[in-house]
C-alpha cells in the first residue's frame, strides 16, 4: 500500500493523459470550458488537452496525499513538499502555456534536487540521510554507508539526466512514449537499482545475522 501510495500521482497522471489522448475533443471541450481562465490565450488544441488535465490532476493527486496525511495527524515527509512544490511551478507553467516542456523538466529537477539534498547533506552538515533513513534495520561499516550514500545521489543525478534524453531525444516528438517511460520506465530503473543494492549488501546481512 505505501509504494501504491508513493506513486499515486504519478498513477493518476499518467492515466489521466492516456483517457486524455484517447478522447482528445472531449478533453479539449473541458479544459476550454472549465480551465479557460488558467490558460494563456484561454483555449487549447486537442493535442495540448491531455497534457494540461494530467498535469493538473498530478497536482490535486499530489496536494491530496499531504490533506490525507495532515488529516491522520501523521508526518508529511520533505520530500512530498518538495514534489509538491516542483509540482505545482513546473505544472503550473505547463497549464499557463499550455506546453508540454515544462512538466517534462519536472521529474529531471526532483531527481537533482535528492541529488543535492544527499551530497549537501554529507559534507556540508555531516549526516548521511541513507544511513539515517536505513541504519535502524542494518548494521553496515562506516565506508558502506558512505558507498550507499554516493550511489544514491549518482543514480539520482544519473536519472535526472535520462529523463532529459528520453524527453528531447529519444521520444522528441512522442510524449506518449515519454509519459509511459516516466511511469515505467523509471520506476523500473528504480526497483533494479534496488535489486543490485540488495544483492550487494547481502553479505553484510548474513554477516549480521
Amino acid at each position: 500500500m505505501k509504494i501504491l501510495f508513493d506513486f499515486l500521482p504519478l498513477l493518476v497522471f499518467f492515466a489521466c493523459y492516456k483517457l486524455g489522448g484517447m478522447h482528445p475533443e472531449a478533453a479539449q471541450a473541458f479544459v476550454n470550458t472549465y480551465m479557460s481562465g488558467m490558460l494563456s490565450g484561454g483555449s487549447v488544441t486537442p493535442d495540448q488537452a491531455p497534457m494540461v488535465i494530467a498535469t493538473l490532476a498530478g497536482i490535486l493527486a499530489n496536494a491530496g496525499q499531504i490533506v490525507y496525511l495532515k488529516l491522520r495527524g501523521l508526518k508529511v515527509d520533505f520530500m512530498l513538499w518538495l514534489s509538491l512544490f516542483l509540482f505545482v511551478v513546473f505544472g503550473g507553467l505547463t497549464i499557463y502555456f499550455h506546453d508540454e516542456i515544462f512538466i517534462k523538466w519536472k521529474p529531471t529537477m526532483i531527481y537533482w534536487c535528492f541529488a543535492v539534498g544527499l551530497l549537501a547533506a554529507r559534507y556540508w552538515f555531516k549526516n548521511n540521510l541513507i544511513r539515517k533513513a536505513m541504519g535502524s534495520q542494518l548494521t553496515l561499516p562506516d565506508e558502506v554507508w558512505e558507498k550507499l550514500n554516493l550511489s544514491w545521489t549518482a543514480f539520482f543525478a544519473a536519472l535526472g539526466f535520462i529523463n532529459l534524453f528520453v524527453a528531447f531525444v529519444l521520444f522528441k516528438s512522442d510524449t506518449a512514449s515519454w509519459v509511459s517511460f516516466k511511469a515505467f520506465g523509471t520506476t523500473g530503473l528504480t526497483f533494479v537499482f534496488i535489486i543490485g543494492q540488495t544483492i550487494y549488501l547481502a553479505k553484510y546481512m548474513k554477516d549480521e545475522a
